[in-house]
């Protein structure tokens, strides 16, 4: 049972709090419960543990469903321990896991975790049918004697915080309004490919991105980004789209790194961190007009892009 491969094979000697989900994009409101985590650990001399699906649970019940990620397994693990807790225990969920009730999966994890307690948002449910809500967990707590604590959700601009609305927001090109509810900027990650070149016969090269299967990705537009190459963050302008203008309907992410003299990109990965949208893809009516465009890009880019505060790391 890949349960049990993952689980770790010997518990702590601490009891550990612990709390469950996906957490994909560690946004604030998932950074606002695990806050909340090692507070209650602290309070009980407990261990605080993070539980995180490296896939989403949907993929299983729904076989076939793509849930576009926002965070990638390595960085949301990352993100996660730089939360300050003391275990992050990433498992598969699978059809096995799919099938336990959720008094089952307590007790596996009573067993392999240690776990005194659970720490768990408003929303929660795990197990079979989402048998284990706040209530039931709350009785069963009490039978097994195991606390629990119910935090209350997270809301920016009196928007409630979550994954759901993070990746609406992405896709609709909102990377702004994604970025207050993640608190920092998105990020997209890619292997630079070869495309047409037509980017650099109009003198602006760009870097082709090929992305990872069921990534959550900016709506079509222009955007002020900042490209990541060697460990440096550059100022950058991003096209995603079909790039009407020549007819192609290949959708794409072109990345144009601003004043880039560096060498050939093709075959290395790129992070992408999005500042701010800047307009929608347009069509036009010949190359001349969508050359003066782009200049215009370039330029609002490097306005919007130099009143940063310095580049954070885009991991």
């Amino acid at each position: 049972m890949q349960l049990l491969r993952e689980l770790p094979e010997h518990p702590p000697k601490e009891s550990a709090l612990l709390t469950i989900g996906v957490f994909d994009g560690v946004h604030l409101g998932h950074r606002y419960l695990l806050e909340r985590l090692r507070e209650a650990a602290a309070r009980e001399g407990a261990l605080s543990a993070v539980l995180t699906f490296t896939n989403h649970p949907r993929t299983v019940i729904r076989p076939g469903d793509c849930v576009p990620y926002i965070t990638p397994v390595d960085d949301r693990l990352e993100l996660l321990r730089q939360e300050g807790v003391d275990l992050v225990i990433p498992l598969t969920f699978d059809e096995e896991l799919s099938r336990l009730k959720a008094h089952e999966f307590v007790d596996l994890l009573r067993e392999r975790v240690n776990m005194g307690g659970l720490v768990m948002g408003n929303s929660f449910a795990m197990g079979h049918q989402r048998g284990g809500t706040p209530e039931t967990l709350a009785q069963m707590g009490r039978d097994k004697g195991f606390s629990t604590t119910v935090v209350e959700s997270a809301s920016s601009q009196g928007e409630e915080v979550s994954s759901t609305a993070i990746r609406e927001a992405i896709t609709s090109g909102d990377v702004s309004r994604a970025s207050r509810m993640l608190g920092r900027k998105f990020v997209l990650r890619g292997e630079v490919v070869r495309g047409q070149a037509r980017g650099r016969e109009l003198g602006f090269p760009t870097a082709n991105l090929d992305l990872p299967e069921c990534q959550v990705v900016p709506g079509n537009g222009v955007y002020a980004a900042r490209a990541v190459v060697d460990g440096a963050a550059l100022p950058a302008a991003v096209n995603i789209g079909v790039r009407p203008t020549f007819g192609d309907g290949e959708r794409m992410v072109e990345v144009h790194i601003l004043d880039y003299v560096g060498g050939d990109l093709y075959g290395s990965k790129l992070a992408v961190e999005f500042v701010e949208r800047l307009r929608d893809e347009l069509r036009f009516g010949s190359v001349e007009e969508l050359v003066a465009q782009m200049s215009k890009d370039v330029e609002q880019s490097r306005q919007i892009l130099g009143q940063l505060p310095s580049a954070t790391d885009a991991r």
